[in-house]
């Protein structure tokens, strides 16, 4: 993180040709709120150090004994920093005392109480503002409605979204469908006349980082496309923990403010029967690796579904490269095994069993190929080494790898043995949720499984005139982007449409009067 923002304001001077004061005094203005850690900065940059000796010298980045010096830049630059960590310098004594009560980002005062609502969203994955305790909520951040759908009444526990409506909803909205009253022509209530036998079913994500739709703005260190309107997302982004579920593959629903556009299976079963509004539930975190109820409970804490008063749900498992993708020095022995995989996720089926309504479905994606990264990737240059044509993706792969904090050791590597290893892995893992889809039965379910769709979105791109590198984040170097979040999701539908289509049920007739009648009262 020093680094990173040591880096900007360097680039920062040198694009406006001023000096490391004003380009951080710039930043400052972008930034919403005044963070006191960049002011102490200044002293160290003023001397045109590059951003590791810097960090080096606040003792915000250290080197364990034994262990190899990270670093970004190119080792000739490094030359200050055994002079700079000498504890005699007068810029370490004068740091020392600033930096050393802070072991964390959370400690500094004006970020403290924000990282305590993200430790208790993160403890619970729940919604941090639920009065009536239904696990949905009217506020959109802090796992609110951008991450399940949005609740119409929080002060009553027996409405949300996705429950079979109250006495057809006559008097009130119930399942928050945006669809209730009584059609005064022949005194029959709209959801018994719209809905009933319409098949209604809800939407659930049990994912990773990618399912919650992890993305850092590209702008946020991109001097030469910086400015305060950059910034304006920053407290909803670290609200929403660096995801944006709103803007998802499966659960997508306002439309992409982060380039490329929306498109997500929840909108699209909107779209097919108008009664399915708002019944959707992203219930993905990142670094999750698979949902052992016994050692996490992950699932009972926060799945929303009651097995007799709810609507069935499409529940869809998909850990898609946490399973094999770890920042530990010997990444295979951290790898999950097929045998651990197929007992985890029986389990975590099993659970399902016990919670979904009959006739809900269960879809098992398999785990991508992560070769695609670094083929696409490696000698391109990353958004801190566009302007100087001095920091690759490969060097960022090197830098996190050295720091163990790695997305993942395995694929974000030069060692193509290592690479191929993680694949075959990952390809074993693919091929137990493959022979579980086949094999096990349940009684409120069935169960199917697809590949992940990484060749034929990159396919579908290709045809688009677009580049394989697009798809990718291009901050994290790691992630899918929002165009192959949008492109999945058509090729995810058609398959559905071809092999399940009992899976997507049938398209409401109603769909046009619902729209004419309520199109005020759904909202989102």
């Amino acid at each position: 993180g020093c680094v990173l923002v040591v880096s900007v304001i360097e680039q920062l001077a040198q694009w406006h040709n001023s000096t490391v004061k004003a380009a951080m005094e710039s930043l400052c203005d972008y930034i919403p709120g005044k963070y006191q850690i960049m002011h102490h900065m200044s002293c160290c940059i003023d001397k045109e150090m590059n951003a590791d000796v810097v960090c080096h010298s606040l003792r915000l980045c250290k080197q364990d004994p034994g262990q190899p010096l990270c670093h970004l830049y190119s080792p000739p630059k490094l030359y200050h920093l055994s002079e700079l960590m000498h504890p005699s310098t007068f810029i370490f004594l004068r740091l020392q005392k600033t930096f050393m009560g802070f072991s964390s980002v959370c400690a500094f005062p004006l970020l403290a109480h924000l990282c305590e609502k993200i430790k208790y969203v993160l403890r619970n994955k729940l919604p941090f503002e639920d009065f009536d305790g239904d696990k949905f909520s009217t506020f959109p951040t802090l796992r609110g409605y951008h991450w399940r759908g949005r609740d119409c009444n929080d002060k009553n526990t027996t409405v949300y979204p996705g429950r079979r409506p109250d006495d057809w909803d006559a008097k009130s909205d119930s399942n928050c469908n945006g669809i209730w009253g009584v059609d005064p022509k022949d005194g029959i209530p709209y959801e018994e006349k719209f809905c009933k036998g319409a098949g209604s079913k809800g939407v659930v994500l049990l994912g990773d980082s990618a399912g919650a739709h992890f993305h850092i703005p590209p702008e946020w260190m991109t001097v030469t496309q910086m400015s305060a309107k950059s910034f304006a997302n920053l407290p909803t982004a670290f609200s929403d923990e660096l995801d944006w579920p709103q803007f998802s593959e499966i659960t997508g629903f306002l439309n992409s403010t982060i380039g490329g556009w929306t498109d997500s299976l929840y909108l699209r079963l909107r779209k097919r029967n108008r009664c399915n509004h708002r019944d959707l539930q992203n219930i993905s975190q990142n670094g999750i690796v698979y949902f052992p109820v016994n050692t996490a409970p992950y699932l009972s804490f926060s799945l929303a579904r009651n097995q007799m008063l709810d609507h069935p749900a499409i529940v869809i498992y998909a850990t898609i490269g946490n399973d094999v993708c770890n920042g530990e020095r010997d990444t295979l022995a951290h790898m999950t095994t097929p045998k651990e995989m197929l007992s985890n996720v029986v389990q975590a089926l099993r659970y399902l069993d016990s919670r979904l309504p009959n006739g809900s479905h269960v879809i098992l994606t398999g785990l991508v190929d992560g070769r695609f990264l670094w083929d696409n990737l490696h000698d391109r240059y990353h958004p801190l080494g566009q302007l100087n044509k001095d920091v690759t993706y490969g060097q960022l792969y090197s830098f996190l790898d050295c720091l163990q904090v790695s997305p993942c050791s395995g694929w974000l590597t030069p060692n193509e043995t290592l690479r191929n290893l993680t694949s075959e892995r990952a390809l074993q893992l693919s091929n137990v949720l493959k022979e579980i889809a086949r094999s096990e039965k349940f009684a409120n379910f069935d169960i199917f499984y697809m590949d992940f769709p990484l060749r034929q979105t990159a396919e579908e791109w290709r045809k688009m005139g677009g580049e394989p590198w697009q798809l990718i984040e291009p901050v994290d170097g790691f992630h899918p982007s929002q165009i192959a979040a949008a492109l999945g999701t058509g090729i995810t539908w058609q398959k559905a449409l071809q092999e399940w289509p009992q899976v997507l049920g049938k398209e409401n007739p109603f769909n046009d009067q619902i729209e004419a009648i309520f199109k005020d009262q759904g909202g989102y």
